[in-house]
């Protein structure tokens, strides 16, 4: 996993009630540079939701299985990362 997104999962997203399973999916690199971690939500999927993650130049896809996509998608939105 990317440089701080085992912790971001653990902490904010595995832990919420509704969320059954976080899958990390294949890390590629990007050109962006900078250390911080930034995770947006993508788009929902017949499972759950799609994130994708930045930390420095990798780029990593995060797939959440969850009935409840839209309240992940607000406590991703919220943590304005």
């Amino acid at each position: 996993m990317i440089k701080g997104l085992r912790e971001f999962l653990e902490e904010k997203v595995s832990s919420l009630d509704f969320v059954d399973g976080v899958i990390p999916g294949e890390i590629k690199v990007g050109s962006a540079t900078g250390e911080n971690l930034i995770v947006k939500y993508k788009y929902s999927t017949v499972s759950g939701a799609k994130l994708i993650a930045r930390s420095g130049s990798s780029i990593q896809e995060v797939f959440v299985v969850t009935k409840f996509p839209e309240k992940l998608k607000k406590v991703i939105d919220e943590e304005g990362n």
